[in-house]
């Protein structure tokens, strides 16, 4: 693979590209693993297989939506980005004690209870500072 350089902003050691070529599993948790025998993969069932998940040396993991959805088009049709759908789970599930993914332990970042996607991004935080602003048509 081709390296070129970054002229982005470094984030931590590894930079803000370091997903460039990164392993990352994907993992759609209606179909991962079910927890409670209802049939329906849960977010329990994607943190009981972290360990799992973390054996395979992957270096991040995308997690499909399991936001509250009416579920028309297998999750990605979502109502509330501030909940999680009750198929799946609760809110507090994805905050279980002592643990931050995959590396829970391991040296360097831990950003326990840190997820990015739950949180409204800077640029839309400035897009509604004012009508002129750089990000104002986010």
């Amino acid at each position: 693979m081709m390296q070129t350089p970054s002229t982005s902003h470094y984030v931590g050691s590894q930079g803000a590209d370091w997903w460039r070529g990164a392993v990352i599993y994907q993992i759609y948790p209606r179909s991962f693993m079910d927890s409670n025998g209802d049939g329906i993969g849960d977010l329990k069932g994607v943190i009981d297989k972290l360990d799992y998940i973390a054996s395979l040396n992957v270096e991040a993991i995308w997690l499909s939506p399991f936001f509250t959805s009416p579920m028309k088009d297998f999750g990605y049709d979502i109502s509330n980005y501030r909940d999680v759908d009750p198929m799946f789970g609760t809110l507090e599930r994805l905050r279980p004690p002592g643990r931050s993914g995959p590396r829970a332990g391991a040296e360097g970042d831990d950003r326990s209870g840190d997820v990015p996607h739950l949180r409204p991004a800077r640029g839309f935080k400035e897009s509604r500072q004012s009508r002129d602003n750089p990000k104002a048509d986010w």
